[in-house]
């Protein structure tokens, strides 16, 4: 299906002299702006087609998208259009006056609608490569910052890209922060005046993983996804990165059991936990983990790190455990506990929220008088180029090139020779 829609985009983008079939066309489902949602708004500027001759958008008219089963119901102009998915819109010439804005963010290149499992709606933009990065770096790094660290940020966004090209990705950060048609001028230029440029290794394209920060020291890919360590992702010390400490506090005892007052009839919407963000977070948790129905967050009774650590010197395993009541449908209220023990801490942070624990690069985990207090540096994995070190490398005068041996040691910059 997926090759036929780039067809079908290609076919479209082809009518247009600025772009040439030689550039890579990438798929973005928009998880991250749109969500999981029954219904859209679409408003188009300038002619667009469809694969469905049935379907008959006007410019300037605001559409309302619905799912509606195994089917998608669209209304506007006072007419309405019920048609099975996928549909692909693509625009009648890919030019910045061809623009489809879903719930008011806009977009170049060709919109593909779905169902998910007749359900939510699942938009998917069809795009040439270079136009979606000027959409992915201002969302990336501060489109405010230096020249040569936005081009730093430019390759490497494109490298990655380029990298998961054959794959459709997303435009969370589970892949690249996107935000569609919303460019600004430096950050453009940093892709415009670096077009075509990638990172490789033995004329070969990396990864190229970055981060927000390393807290002033590298990671090897190998302590973060497994595999063999790769030459250019070493643990060093990075005195550009300005370390960016952060901590959080959470308190050990959410809901005491002894202060409920089991004869009130909404005793259950009278207790709140104590730490309710964090406590959010942890029911969603459970909620994926099959913990279905009402949760109320007692305790966190057992909170620690393990004592290994890395050369980098992140921490690796940790223990929590979790009491919580659990109301089902039926009224019927369960006390149960989740334990993790001496598991590896991607498996614990989530219940945090990567927000709050923001790397595994830590310092101190402490209870005291009921509170645990965790200290650490850094935001995010920490391996290949840190953003924040790159913009201090940027103000100290290093070019992109620079920014990007010191980050990936021994590679190299190549171009893809895109017209």
């Amino acid at each position: 299906m997926r090759t036929l829609l780039l067809i079908l985009t290609l076919t479209a983008f082809c009518f247009t002299p600025q772009l040439s079939s030689a550039e890579e066309l990438v798929s973005i489902r928009l998880a991250n702006y749109i969500g999981e949602t029954r219904e859209l708004d679409v408003y188009l500027t300038g002619n667009y087609l469809s694969t469905d001759p049935s379907i008959r958008l006007i410019e300037g008219v605001k559409y309302h998208l619905t799912s509606q089963q195994d089917s998608l119901r669209l209304e506007g102009n006072g007419i309405i259009q019920e048609f099975k998915t996928p549909l692909v819109l693509y625009p009648e010439q890919y030019d910045t006056h061809h623009v489809i804005r879903i719930n008011r963010r806009p977009y170049l290149g060709a919109m593909e609608f779905r169902l998910v499992d007749t359900g939510p709606i699942q938009p998917v933009n069809h795009i040439p490569l270079e136009d979606y990065l000027k959409g992915v770096v201002p969302y990336e790094v501060y489109p405010t910052w230096g020249l040569e660290t936005l081009k730093a940020q430019a390759l490497a966004a494109r490298t990655y890209a380029a990298a998961h090209a054959k794959k459709e990705m997303d435009d969370t950060i589970s892949y690249q922060v996107y935000g569609g048609y919303t460019w600004y001028p430096q950050t453009t230029k940093a892709v415009e005046e670096t077009r075509g440029e990638v990172i490789t290794y033995r004329n070969r394209l990396i990864e190229a993983f970055y981060s927000a920060s390393n807290g002033g020291m590298t990671e090897s890919n190998a302590h973060v996804w497994g595999g063999n360590s790769i030459s250019y992702y070493p643990i060093k010390r990075d005195p550009f990165d300005p370390v960016h400490p952060w901590e959080f506090e959470l308190e050990q005892l959410q809901i005491s059991l002894e202060e409920i007052d089991w004869d009130q009839t909404d005793w259950w919407e009278s207790i709140v936990e104590k730490d309710e963000n964090i406590t959010a977070t942890m029911k969603k948790w459970l909620y994926r983990k099959g913990y279905l129905g009402d949760l109320k967050i007692l305790s966190i009774p057992r909170f620690e790190l393990s004592e290994h650590r890395y050369a980098s010197q992140r921490a690796t395993k940790g223990s929590i455990e979790i009491e919580f009541l659990r109301r089902l449908l039926d009224g019927t209220v369960l006390f149960e506990t989740v334990s993790l023990t001496d598991v590896p801490l991607s498996h614990i942070r989530p219940l945090i929220g990567g927000n709050r624990f923001k790397s595994y690069l830590i310092d101190s985990l402490t209870l005291d008088k009921g509170t645990y207090s965790m200290k650490g540096k850094g935001y995010g994995h920490g391996v290949g180029m840190s953003q924040w070190g790159a913009h201090y490398m940027g103000l100290q005068g290093k070019t992109y090139r620079d920014i990007l041996q010191f980050y990936f040691p021994g590679t190299q910059i190549t171009s893809m020779s895109l017209p």
